[in-house]
């Protein structure tokens, strides 16, 4: 008997094919959109279907066949992917087997027709009665990864700095991507990879959905954030609804709780683990999923813990004579998927259980007559210890009990008269156990009020602690945050040595093609180069090495500069601009005006050393000297052609009188 609901506190959608196929052409579907009263119906594309899922937030979108929404596993995979946090996708059929909908329907009473818009609905219908299996592709572990948000390359400073710079917004961004996880209490691993300057990257593997994680995708500067759920190795399916047949629970206690549900057949049912819970918790979770008829644990003796959850189900013990190995606790739980140690404790611990009672549970099968319920019969011959005919006779006693007492022809009761009888026995059990355990409480009551002393002692030395673990914290954030500067002064200081060291090399140079150098160097005057005739590399050259009155300036590229750059370099007063390209007129004219010579690079011998370089002082006083006869010519034409301007404007005016 499932226990299932028909209220909703949230919309549900159900999607059938309407035409085309999603491995051919494009698609449009038939959408229900039900929230247990009203429906709206709809033919929709697969785009628009995917805006409304994002758009709505739909708790399930409900289909009979979950390869009507994707072409292939991959695409099935991605489908899934792409659903909002609290969005399931539901095979209202079945799992890996599916049953026709059709039959579905029937069998839960849920109206159904053949056209795609009635299949939708009874999709829907079902999905909203806890009807299907949820698809799943993904854990609940997620991988946030803080990585570089661009290359390593030039960005316009120099590599070395450009690259530090980078590797220090990542290393900052994970601290403080860290910094939230712990805040949010949530369980992570951390795995860095540092390199030049801070960090290349950084993974935190989180115990979370993207949903609990106060962290979200981001992309800006220098800095990637990317956040993206773990896949399974294959795909899930997880009952909507859990049946409360008899079963077996395996525990495996300790900081960690861990649970595990197998059938009277031996199939795991569902398996659980939780830090956080307390025993009412766990006790809610293994009611929801069946009534146990045998707790079992993996060790002897079985632990206290273990012993109250038997005592609180009435149900049978099982521990083995030994403490089960891990080889023979891997070993039988192989063909099953689990997600811990304690996991699989739990369910080894289980399905021993149900080797140990496999033969007695086919001896009470076997010695049944049709219609009676197994289960019924295994828990009150396992648990409550009687023989299977004392129990066969007192169920012949209740029928012939209320055959007489109704004077009616016996009849096959229903599943709910059946299952309002298990429930019955079920609440006179609990009574009774409630009667044990009120006395219970009256004993820990005086025992609960010492422990709570005890508690507010040790919460108070507890904060105490956590006062000093954050200000050790805070130190050790700092002690980091001055180590970081101080790598960064290193560095800048190890560039400014190299800087030195190039500057005190350009005057060891070998001038060995000067041939009129003498053996002291002497007659070489420094040479300030400048990449571009423009005002940005003009400062640049500044900020590097300074132009001062009277240097000599070389323009590599002296081309294309106009007013504004031809003053600025004037301003500066240099000795002579060598120049490598032709002047525009504006530049050349500025540079006259302001009586700076100006002659080929071509004509002077240098040699560089990275940004600086020297030149022979004759070389630089011939070009010099060129220049002011060149000068003088200039400005003897300027002037002719003045006198010749006044003569002609003299003319003119003469002709008009």
């Amino acid at each position: 008997m499932s226990t299932r609901t028909s209220a909703l506190d949230a919309v549900v959608f159900g999607v059938d094919v309407q035409s085309g196929d999603v491995r051919g052409d494009a698609p449009s579907y038939a959408l229900v959109e039900y929230d247990g009263d009203e429906i709206d119906r709809d033919v929709v594309s697969h785009r628009k279907l995917r805006r409304l899922i994002d758009d709505v937030e739909p708790a399930i979108v409900a289909t009979d066949n979950m390869y009507e929404l994707a072409a292939d596993k991959d695409q099935l995979v991605h489908f899934l992917g792409s659903l909002p946090a609290g969005t399931r996708l539901v095979q209202v059929t079945g799992d890996e087997r599916p049953e026709p909908l059709s039959r579905v329907a029937k069998r839960h009473g849920i109206p159904y027709g053949k056209e795609p818009m009635k299949e939708a609905e009874a999709a829907a219908r079902l999905a909203a009665h806890n009807v299907g299996y949820e698809v799943s592709a993904f854990t609940d572990t997620t991988e946030v990864k803080v990585s570089r948000g661009r290359s390593t390359g030039s960005g316009g400073w120099s590599e070395d700095r450009y690259t530090r710079r980078i590797h220090g917004s990542v290393k900052r961004r994970s601290r403080e991507v860290e910094s939230d996880l712990e805040e949010a209490n949530l369980e992570y691993e951390k795995d860095v990879r540092e390199s030049y300057g801070g960090y290349a990257n950084a993974v935190f593997t989180v115990e979370a959905r993207p949903s609990d994680i106060p962290v979200s995708r981001e992309r800006s500067g220098d800095v990637r954030v990317e956040i993206e759920r773990t896949r399974r190795d294959g795909i899930e399916f997880r009952p909507l609804a859990k049946r409360r047949d008899h079963v077996i629970v395996g525990i495996d206690p300790g900081t960690t709780t861990a649970v595990a549900i197998v059938s009277l057949e031996g199939e795991v049912l569902d398996v659980w683990s939780s830090r956080t819970s307390d025993a009412a918790d766990v006790i809610e979770w293994i009611v929801e999923r069946g009534r146990p008829i045998v707790v079992a644990a993996d060790v002897t003796p079985m632990p206290e813990t273990v012993e109250k959850f038997r005592r609180s189900f009435d149900a049978a013990g099982w521990k083995p004579t030994r403490d089960l190995p891990i080889d023979e606790k891997q070993h039988r739980t192989r063909d099953h998927a689990y997600e811990d140690d304690h996991q699989r404790d739990a369910m080894a611990a289980a399905l021993y259980a149900f080797d140990a009672h496999e033969d007695q549970f086919e001896r009470i099968s076997t010695k049944l007559p049709p219609g009676i319920d197994r289960g019924d019969v295994i828990a009150r011959v396992v648990a409550g210890e009687e023989s299977v005919e004392a129990v066969l006779a007192d169920l012949n006693d209740d029928e012939d009990s209320e055959e007489d007492s109704t004077g009616h022809e016996p009849r096959e009761l229903t599943e709910e008269e059946r299952r309002i009888k298990d429930l019955e026995r079920q609440v006179e059990r609990l009574q009774s156990h409630v009667e044990t355990l009120e006395g219970r409480i009256e004993e820990k009551d005086d025992r609960i009020d010492e422990l709570e002393g005890e508690l507010d002692a040790a919460r108070r030395e507890e904060r105490k602690e956590v006062r000093r673990n954050r200000e050790v914290t805070r130190h050790r954030r700092k002690a980091e945050r001055l180590e970081y500067e101080r790598d960064e002064a290193r560095e800048r200081v190890e560039a400014l040595e190299d800087k030195v060291d190039r500057m005190k090399a350009l005057w060891k140079l070998d001038h060995s093609n000067f041939s009129d150098v003498s053996a002291e160097k002497e007659g070489l005057v420094p040479v300030k180069v400048v990449e571009k005739f423009t005002k940005g590399a003009i400062r640049e050259a500044d900020d590097q090495y300074g132009i001062a009155v009277d240097d000599v300036v070389y323009l590599r590229d002296a081309s294309g500069a106009g007013r504004s750059t031809a003053e600025l370099l004037a301003e500066f007063d240099p000795r002579v601009v060598l120049k490598d390209g032709g002047l525009s007129d504006v530049a050349d004219e500025i540079l006259f005006e302001a009586d700076i010579p100006v002659g080929p690079a071509g004509d002077v011998a240098m040699q560089e050393v990275d940004e600086l370089a020297v030149a022979r002082e004759d070389d630089v006083e011939a070009v010099i000297d060129d220049w002011h006869e060149l000068a003088e010519e200039r400005e003897l034409d300027r002037k002719a052609a003045m006198v010749d301007q006044l003569i002609s404007e003299h003319r003119a005016g003469s002709d008009e009188v």
